[in-house]
């Protein structure tokens, strides 16, 4: 009687590199974390729309002998949300002259843009009364960063 041995893989063998290819796989998804990966993102992208927004009224500033110009009137000394109703407009100011959409805070609650009467940067903006200077900022900044630029 002859015995032959088949070719291939025991149950075991295969349930030992699964195991090892399920403990390299969390070790990459942990190493990786993408939670923190996606908040980096959106706070990259914060200050993207922040340079934009401060660009632009650099811009409007320059267009008009070095005062930031806008029908909404003066920027506040306090901090205060850019936004349509309850805060300051500043979308009348710089869209569509200078901008062709006033950007938004990607995870601000409530935030986004329509109109220049129906919008929600989630954006601050403010004015020192001594200086002059504009001071943007985002509130809803992710993994304790600060976000604010100052013209």
């Amino acid at each position: 009687m002859r015995l032959t041995r088949s070719k291939g893989f025991t149950l075991i063998e295969l349930l030992i590199v699964i195991g090892l290819i399920a403990v390299l796989a969390g070790a990459v998804i942990i190493a990786l974390n993408p939670a923190r990966q996606f908040a980096q993102a959106r706070n990259s992208q914060r200050w993207s729309h922040l340079s934009a927004l401060m660009s632009n009224i650099q811009t409007n500033s320059a267009e008009n002998r070095g005062i930031f110009s806008c029908a909404a009137g003066t920027v506040p000394s306090s901090t205060t949300p850019m936004q349509a109703t309850g805060g300051y407009n500043i979308c009348s100011c710089l869209v569509p002259t200078y901008i062709a959409a006033l950007p938004f805070d990607p995870s601000a609650s409530g935030a986004g843009y329509t109109d220049c009467t129906n919008y929600v940067s989630g954006y601050d903006i403010s004015r020192n009364p001594t200086t002059g200077r504009i001071t943007l900022s985002a509130p809803s900044v992710e993994l304790g960063a600060s976000i604010s630029m100052t013209q």
